[in-house]
């Protein structure tokens, strides 16, 4: 029941502010106005403030005169609300931080729920609420308005015409992980009035260049509004990877022309034309108000105490499960129900296709501990709008029980940390079992055989936007992360990377050879292996960052894609594309089950069989070699034909160590012959599926791979290898 908290009477005349509506939170126009609703659990009284339309000047506040449970809501009608307004909140209650509670009235509070940001933002004493030697004024009683950002109400009308989602199934699904900026801020076919924005990414030079490669879906770095930290302000640097969220339902301004949403949409839009799915990079565990000394910019003046986990012995300081300050209280309704309203919205209104969730581990804990149980799974579970969504998880975080791979629902894929070390630690030459290599490129049973989970549970990868590019992992031994001014102490050391023989830049011949079929080798394998493969936007041209492996605050051309490389470097483009086309073709090599090595129907073929140098199967003491570094691996009924049977294989050989292997094929079904379809330590595009191996041996050079096929692959898929070859 809503209860009327008695505002002025000339606030309410003035304003005609009615009891409104606690239902759906945020602000929501009517066609008759707009209602506003917006959760606080312990003030005594929140005011909507009204601004002029540059969103610099408050034109007035009012109080909103309902409050049902812990809701406060208020209707104000036409003429002064409607789309475009201007707005923002102020709390008023407890200041008792011991408490968890800091209402401070002074500062302007962001709406949760804005869908668009409007003013700006700038780093000030004002923001926040404690004083130290820091500030220049007394910043508990600083007015905040003029430097933090305000909300637009929106109509949610926008024609999607004949829009559809590409739905592409997970076993067909290819993953490209790009910066909204960065993939186009360079883009010589891009009009530059719109590089690096949203609506770039629509471009059909863009949209053609994904599909020609092969790639289904965009994973977009965090595109919710952000800010940049202080610190990384003050030393003239900035959040270029934008996980600092500062409003969830709202896209970043930075990456549009003039309308981030409706520019978003057309985004999508033009994607799903081209068969390209659009997963967002959703950061759901941490804001950017910090811990206790940071700013006061939204949750943390409307409800400290329920979006926060704050420590128990001392509730003025905050739990940092995520190494920035804070920590979503995802046990508590409502943070759960702020964040399936932000999924939902996204899902429904904007069309995406998809979530990857940042620091997941968050997510599954209700009270300390980690549970595939939890509370925000099951709601996730039970929302209509989520049900078809695909849902990534980065399964680790720094807090307690933080590292969680293979352990999330059944209908969540994870990114597969383990694939990446395995591989780069085989593909570096390290003494690695053959198991090892083997369980990631089968598509990681020891961690996902449960719960009916499947291959495609798990997200392969060997680069990512966090770490080397697969240029600098096979041309750097150490991190070179000195632009970040942080005297290098920053990024990762565990990088399992081998600069090939020389730290960096080189021309010496032998060296870039080596590091070209080394990037090959990576390639190959991630792109034929069972389950998701994701790609890093540049790998497939060795896009470089210099070394740098933690390049977050780097605004520049060190991240800015680089399409003259591009040009330079279209070899090794049509060969990802060779892989994807063979991948698209081969049923074997993307399947929903997992490979047991058991035999077909016709019992002459096993599903998989792994392969000694020495022509025979691997046995269980092979296994444990670890300075074994030749291996194979045979995929049976690899190919569909036109009637609709299976037939043919693959057999993927491969010597990650530094001396030459002389492999011995195994003998082809049915008396044909095996046709290699590359080698990487001699590629060449027109090679496709054009030499037999008639000799029984493939040698393989050091650092190399090699993929063949048998006669028995239909014909289609024969003249596609021609085809793709002259292309």
């Amino acid at each position: 029941m809503a209860v009327s908290m008695g505002a002025s009477d000339l606030s309410l005349s003035e304003f005609n502010l009615q009891l409104g509506d606690a239902s759906p939170l945020g602000a929501t126009w009517t066609g008759a106005g707009v209602n506003f609703a917006v959760h606080s659990s312990s003030a005594i009284r929140i005011d909507l403030c009204l601004f002029d339309a540059a969103g610099e000047r408050e034109l007035t506040r009012v109080m909103l005169p309902a409050r049902t449970g812990d809701v406060w809501h208020g209707f104000l009608p036409l003429p002064r609300g409607m789309p475009g307004t201007i707005y923002g909140f102020r709390a008023t209650g407890p200041q008792e931080p011991g408490r968890g509670l800091r209402y401070t009235p002074d500062k302007l509070l962001l709406d949760p729920y804005a869908r668009k940001l409007a003013g700006r933002f700038k780093w000030h004493a004002a923001l926040f609420a404690f004083n130290d030697s820091a500030n220049d004024l007394d910043a508990e009683f600083a007015d905040s308005a003029p430097f933090n950002y305000k909300a637009v109400v929106l109509d949610p009308e926008y024609d999607w015409a004949e829009d559809r989602p590409p739905a592409t199934p997970w076993r067909d699904t290819v993953v490209y992980e790009l910066h909204v900026k960065g993939f186009t801020q360079q883009h010589p076919e891009v009009p530059e009035d719109i590089r690096g924005t949203y609506l770039a990414l629509a471009h059909p030079a863009v949209t053609t260049y994904l599909s020609r490669l092969g790639i289904t879906a965009v994973e977009l770095l965090p595109i919710q509004a952000f800010v940049p930290e202080r610190f990384l302000v003050d030393k003239g640097l900035t959040n270029y990877w934008g996980y600092n969220s500062i409003a969830w339902f709202s896209p970043a301004v930075e990456y549009a022309v003039r309308d981030p949403q409706n520019e978003f949409r057309d985004m999508v839009k033009g994607l799903h034309a081209a068969g390209l799915e659009v997963i967002l990079d959703v950061v759901f565990n941490h804001t950017a108000e910090g811990n206790e000394r940071g700013p006061t910019l939204s949750l943390k003046g409307l409800d400290n105490a329920t979006y926060y986990r704050l420590e128990p012995q001392d509730s003025a300081k905050y739990q940092n499960h995520t190494g920035t300050g804070n920590t979503l209280a995802i046990g508590r309704a409502a943070t759960r129900r702020l964040i399936i309203d932000c999924l939902k919205y996204w899902a429904e209104e904007m069309h995406v296709d998809g979530f990857r969730f940042d620091l997941a581990p968050v997510l599954g804990r209700d009270a300390e501990r980690f549970s595939t149980e939890s509370e925000f799974f099951k709601a996730v579970r039970a929302e209509p709008a989520l049900r078809y969504v695909k849902l990534i998880a980065e399964p680790w975080d720094i807090g307690a029980d933080g590292y969680q791979l293979g352990r999330f629902p059944p209908e969540w894929s994870e990114w597969n940390d383990k694939y990446r070390d395995d591989i780069r630690s085989y593909w570096r030459g390290d003494a690695i079992k053959r198991g090892a290599f083997a369980e990631r490129f089968a598509g990681s049973s020891d961690l996902f055989r449960h719960h009916a989970r499947r291959p495609t549970a798990s997200i392969n990868f060997v680069t990512c936007h966090d770490g080397f590019t697969l240029h600098d992992l096979v041309a750097y031994n150490d991190k070179h992360n000195a632009a970040n001014l942080e005297d290098n102490r920053d990024g990762s050391r565990h990088n399992l990377s081998w600069n090939s023989g020389a730290e960096g830049t080189t021309t010496d011949p032998a060296i870039i050879d080596v590091r070209e079929r080394r990037m090959r080798n990576f390639l190959a394998t991630l792109l034929l292996s069972q389950g998701v493969p994701m790609l890093l936007a540049g790998d497939e041209f060795g896009r470089t960052q210099s070394g740098n492996n933690n390049a977050y605050c780097q605004d520049n051309a060190l991240n800015w894609i680089d399409w003259d490389l591009a040009r330079q470097r279209a070899p090794l483009i049509a060969f990802v594309r060779q892989l994807l086309f063979i991948r698209r073709q081969a049923t074997g090599l993307r399947r929903d089950a997992f490979l047991k090595g058991a035999r077909q129907p016709d019992r002459h073929h096993k599903d998989v069989s792994w392969w000694h140098p020495d022509g025979r199967e691997i046995r269980d003491g092979d296994w444990q070699e670890v300075d074994a570094q030749g291996m194979g691996v045979l995929i049976g009924h690899a190919f569909v034909d036109m009637r609709g049977h299976t037939n043919g294989h693959v057999l993927f050989i491969c010597n990650g160590g530094p001396s030459v292997v002389a492999f011995t094929l195994p003998h082809p079904k049915g008396g044909t012959q095996w046709q290699l379809v590359f080698n990487t330590a001699r590629w060449q595009l027109t090679d496709s599926g054009s030499t037999s191996e008639n000799t029984g041996i493939h040698v393989l050079p050091p650092h190399s791979c090699a993929l063949l096929v048998d006669g028995e692959v239909p014909a289609a898929v024969r003249r596609g290898f021609s085809v793709l070859a002259a292309k």
